[in-house]
């Protein structure tokens, strides 16, 4: 079977990149012949058997097109001719996508390509922008025009992918509908229930939908000891609220960190890991410590399993990895009710909170201290070992594909017969 994955980023950059990584890794060993097209580079480079489509240069240009024109996802017109010669050449039986937006790819062409060579795809949604007529989420903005086409004034222009000046929501949703729809053979997937509800309620509610929930490594993030208290002089009786922003936005939550430091006791300290040195300049100067953006993940296992407890105050979130990272190194989480984050944990393994709801938030991390993380090391651990495994969800996807070819064989037998 010959596998090309197609994503905006591939092997580093984001829990996506990792992800369209491993399935290639596991596909390969099984026997299959597998490749990856990615949008542009990250800051480690890809092995064999992929292709980036672009550069930085050409990745800026076609932003700016999107802040200017807000027809996102219809440029990118050299880029696709790219793709669509490879895809000629290594005739692929399956076609898994992942975020084919972020200004790297043209979907009419990809789309217009794939149904007249009537090609199987798995279509992995990490967020919701594929059936809107703009954003990538749409909860803090409290807006389900999408249902319907949004029509009228977007209250996401602003959001990514950030635009300055038109508001084209109703014809990209248009656009979008047109192009999406009418695939021969297409299998949506998405990490969360959450999201898997909200397709069933898009113009994509005719296609086939699969729950297949992100996994991490359990060879390295579990419980073990860990150096880092050391590392960063925080002493033995002091209880660590640890954090991880990937992103320091709004939507994630960020607020609620600033403000937490502020009602935390002599004994606590929040641990922000994900940061700039601009971010951590702005951080509260008492019961707060900034760790800038590492790639070393045996770092984070490390703080991971010296924390008390793991925060996760999003706003909007498909269904996040750093809450099974926390779970495998035997860690509870509290989180908002947001997207699927709510989904990761039950009341064995951590709190779920109403959503911008700062006092039950400040309490229920409290409530975990005082309860003991050995109260739920154990249920963290063994939940994560059950449902998130990367090698187990992430072999889900080659079993997916083979049950697709082999049904995609057994129609073509029936055809011919008749």
């Amino acid at each position: 079977m010959r596998i090309v994955q197609i994503n905006t980023v591939y092997k580093t950059g984001g829990s996506t990149g990792r992800i369209a990584y491993e399935i290639n890794q596991i596909a390969a060993e099984l026997g299959n012949e597998t490749y990856a097209i990615y949008g542009y580079e990250t800051s480690e480079m890809p092995a064999d058997n992929s292709l980036r489509l672009q550069g930085r240069i050409r990745r800026k240009w076609n932003i700016l097109k999107t802040r200017v024109w807000p027809h996102h996802g219809f440029y990118n017109v050299h880029e696709t001719k790219q793709l669509i010669k490879f895809l000629d050449n290594f005739s692929p039986d399956i076609i898994h996508l992942h975020n084919i937006h972020n200004s790297y790819i043209n979907v009419k062409m990809l789309f217009s390509y794939i149904k007249q060579h009537h090609i199987p795809v798995v279509w992995t949604l990490h967020d919701c922008w594929s059936f809107t007529g703009w954003c990538a989420y749409f909860d803090m903005a409290n807006c389900f025009k999408w249902m319907e086409g949004c029509h009228g004034i977007c209250p996401c222009k602003h959001d990514y992918p950030k635009t300055w000046f038109f508001n084209l929501g109703q014809q990209n949703w248009n656009d979008k509908r047109q192009v999406f729809t009418g695939c021969d053979n297409l299998t949506i997937v998405t990490p969360s229930k959450w999201l898997a509800d909200h397709v069933k309620n898009s113009f994509l509610k005719s296609y086939p939908i699969r729950v297949i929930n992100n996994g991490v490594d359990l060879s390295v993030f579990k419980q073990k000891s860990s150096n880092v208290r050391d590392k960063y002089g925080i002493t033995k009786n002091v209880k660590i609220i640890l954090a991880v922003m990937n992103n320091w936005e709004k939507r994630k939550g960020i607020s609620f960190l600033l403000e937490l430091p502020k009602h935390l006791k002599p004994d606590q300290i929040l641990i922000i890991v994900g940061l700039t040195d601009k971010q951590l300049k702005v951080l509260p100067n008492e019961y707060c410590l900034g760790i800038k953006r590492t790639e070393s993940v045996s770092d984070l296992a490390g703080l991971y399993n010296e924390a008390s407890v793991f925060i996760n105050p999003t706003l909007e979130d498909n269904f996040p990895t750093t809450n099974l990272e926390a779970l495998a190194c035997g860690t509870p989480v509290v989180t908002f009710d947001t997207g699927g984050s709510a989904e990761s944990i039950d009341a064995e393994t951590g709190v779920v909170v109403k959503k911008r709801d700062f006092e039950h938030l400040f309490s229920s991390i409290q409530f975990v201290i005082e309860k003991g993380k050995a109260y739920y090391a154990n249920s963290c651990i063994i939940r994560a070992q059950r449902l998130y495994d990367s090698y187990k969800q992430n072999l889900e996807y080659v079993k997916l594909y083979n049950e697709i070819i082999k049904n995609e064989a057994k129609n073509y037998d029936t055809h011919s017969l008749l």
